[in-house]
Parts: structure tokens; C-alpha cells; sequence
């Protein structure tokens, strides 16, 4: 995995580029998902790693699976495209969409935050949270909420490399911890 996202990201930093450049970023993201889910199926997976195919025909199926995502991007999908399957990184499409979608993120100025509590969370508590969050985070937040009751009780919240585990199960495994040591 290490191996593809250093390959990937000169591509997708390249993307982001030119998507930056031409005002084309929700089309670029929206290419470069398709592309990622299509390289990641089962049977186009076979052809691309299969040697009875040649770099054309590969770049052929793929562009067939994605061919509506790369009508707003002319030519520059294509070439995009056709660089990939000419070095032989079609496979590291899926890396090249997660960069891709970082420098997406940074740029707008937004986090995607999983929220995960012991209890479905009402309108007012996600306002709530989401304003918190946005003023310590210093972005726009967009909320992932998710539940599971083996939290007992309390939140985790997820945004990239921050973690704050305020949930009842977390707070007794803590406490666990620290009476054992």
C-alpha cells in the first residue's frame, strides 16, 4: 500500500493541479472515484494485471466503465487516462483518488468527521457539535454520524489525525489500563 501512494501521489498531485487550474475539481473527484471503484472490480482487475492484454485495451475497458465522468473533462481525462495505463499505474488508481480527494479537502477548507455514539444523535446535538467542531478544527465540518452500543454511553470523533475517545467503553478501558499498571 506504502508502495502504490508514493507512486500515486505525483499523479494525483498533477490532477489536483490541473483541476485546480481549469475550475474542474468536482469532475476530477468525480472521474477519479469512478475510475478507482471500476480498477478495484473483480473483473477489471483481471485484465489489468492479466498479460494477454496490451496497454490500449485496458485503457479501452476503463475508459468504457467511466466514459460519462470523462465527457467534462475533454481531453485532459483522456490524457490523464492515458498516461496511467501508458506506465502501467491504472492499479494505483484508488491511491490516486484518496490523494486526490485529500488535496480536495484542504484546499476547501473542510473535514469529514465520523461521529460514533452509544445513541442516535438529534438535530440539535449534531448543530451543536458541528459548531465545536468547526471552531476548533477552523473549517467547514460535515458530519458522519454513525452508532454502536457498545459504547455504553459518550461520542469518538474522527476527523484525520485527531481522535477524541470521549466514550464511556474508552473511558473504562482507560481506567483499566491504568489500575493494571
Amino acid at each position: 500500500m506504502s508502495n502504490n501512494t508514493t507512486i500515486a501521489r505525483p499523479y494525483a498531485k498533477a490532477a489536483f493541479a490541473e483541476a485546480l487550474q481549469h475550475k474542474t475539481i468536482p469532475a476530477w473527484s468525480s472521474l477519479l472515484l469512478a475510475a478507482s471503484l471500476a480498477v478495484q472490480h473483480e473483473a477489471v482487475s483481471l485484465i489489468l494485471h492479466s498479460p494477454h492484454y496490451n496497454n490500449a485495451d485496458r485503457l479501452g475497458c476503463l475508459s468504457e466503465l467511466c466514459g460519462s465522468f470523462l465527457e467534462p473533462l475533454d481531453e485532459a481525462g483522456r490524457n490523464f487516462l492515458q498516461l496511467l495505463a501508458d506506465n502501467n499505474r491504472l492499479i494505483a488508481l484508488p491511491e490516486i483518488a484518496v490523494l486526490f480527494q485529500t488535496y480536495r479537502v484542504e484546499q476547501e477548507q473542510t473535514a469529514q468527521v465520523e461521529v460514533i455514539s452509544a445513541l442516535p444523535l438529534v438535530a440539535e446535538q449534531q448543530k451543536e457539535l458541528t459548531a465545536a467542531l468547526k471552531e476548533r478544527l477552523q473549517r467547514e465540518v460535515t458530519l458522519d454520524c454513525k452508532v454502536d452500543s457498545n459504547l455504553i454511553g459518550g461520542l469518538i470523533i474522527r476527523a484525520g489525525d485527531l481522535v477524541i475517545d470521549g466514550s464511556v467503553a474508552g473511558k473504562l478501558t482507560r481506567l483499566s489500563a491504568e489500575l493494571i499498571n
